[in-house]
């Protein structure tokens, strides 16, 4: 009787609320689109501080535009598809400080409309917007300008403070991979410290790597990203051009100016850690970081173009879930069938 009766209190009584089970994943964080976004926002400032100091106000202008136009192109979609409205959870401002950052500081600045407009619209939202896409907006967005507008993205500055509009007073530069790539490490004029602090011509973004690595690290300190993509990438890499340096060259500096130089390290922090993009488990983002420097490393000394990051991480991005789908983990009690001597399975 007493058991009844203590059954039927149960029954009528409210569970409490935390013994309230509910649909697995059983995970609570504190950690939100928007909060994980402004992170990124924060460790991609001390690079675009570092690019005013060298080239003036222009960069800054076109981090703006770019920003501006990717937010106004989610809203204006998601507004006329009668969709939720999600601009407020900051990841169309993070495409757009991407994809200036991986622009030269010349561009033109209807270029960077474009670049917005074709990153958000084409990339992003005609797949079902965040997290649905299977491309990087921003490298997507930056290859399409290439391939369409190739010597407007390939004009380097000197490192000087640029006119706000028109570029007729531009004095253009090489690039350290440009010698690199032509194995002549004698025209590079910047020490390795130069290098890696940033006085050298290149896209907005690429310019610091000790500034980068501190965005890098702070992303890491929050627990934004995690070090299997950066360092498997950086470190394939640095193993290759090492192992297979020019015989022309000193083989421990070829390395050194090929890790320091381009897009690798913007790459490697910034872009190849994208949610969306990459492998969900550490087996699979070591794999991930090791294809796309493997494949930056060859186009880089195979093909036509100077620099194959955007293009390296691009093409990994298309075979994530391939990697996602074989370094998948094991459930746990899970077991495989055996056959039996008649064919049966036991």
């Amino acid at each position: 009787m007493d058991t009844q009766n203590n059954t039927e209190k149960r029954k009528g009584a409210s569970m409490p609320e935390f013994l309230t089970v509910s649909a697995s994943p059983h995970v609570r964080a504190e950690a939100s689109s928007r909060s994980l976004m402004l992170t990124v926002l924060i460790a991609l400032l001390p690079a675009l501080v570092w690019a005013i100091y060298i080239y003036g106000f222009r960069p800054l202008i076109v981090t703006l535009l770019s920003v501006i136009t990717c937010v106004a192109s989610e809203f204006l979609y998601q507004k006329l598809m009668k969709k939720r409205i999600t601009v407020s959870d900051l990841s169309a401002a993070v495409t757009g400080v991407i994809l200036a950052f991986n622009l030269p500081p010349t561009i033109p600045y209807y270029l960077v409309i474009f670049g917005g407009i074709f990153a958000i619209v084409v990339v992003k939202q005609l797949f079902g917007g965040i997290g649905k896409n299977f491309l990087n907006p921003a490298l997507a967005a930056r290859v399409f300008l290439f391939i369409a507008w190739p010597k407007p993205m390939a004009t380097f500055a000197a490192p000087e403070w640029l006119p706000l509009f028109g570029g007729g007073d531009v004095v253009a530069s090489a690039t350290p991979l440009a010698s690199l790539k032509n194995g002549d490490m004698s025209r590079i004029d910047l020490d390795i410290v130069q290098a890696f602090i940033g006085d050298k011509a290149g896209c907005i973004g690429e310019i610091s790597c000790m500034l980068l690595l501190v965005g890098g690290l702070l992303m890491l300190f929050r627990r934004v990203i995690t070090w299997h993509i950066p360092v498997s990438f950086i470190g394939t890499v640095a193993f290759l051009t090492y192992a297979f340096a020019p015989q022309s060259a000193d083989a421990v500096s070829f390395m050194v100016y090929s890790v320091l130089s381009g897009g690798l390290f913007l790459g490697a922090w910034f872009m190849a850690t994208d949610y969306a993009t990459s492998p969900v488990n550490p087996t699979g983002r070591i794999i991930y970081g090791i294809g796309c420097g493997a494949i930056t490393v060859f186009i880089r000394y195979f093909a036509g173009f100077s620099e194959g990051v955007s293009f390296a991480i691009l093409v990994m991005n298309l075979l994530v879930w391939y990697i996602d789908k074989f370094t998948r983990p094991k459930p746990f009690g899970k077991y495989k069938k055996q056959k039996t001597a008649d064919g049966g399975a036991k």
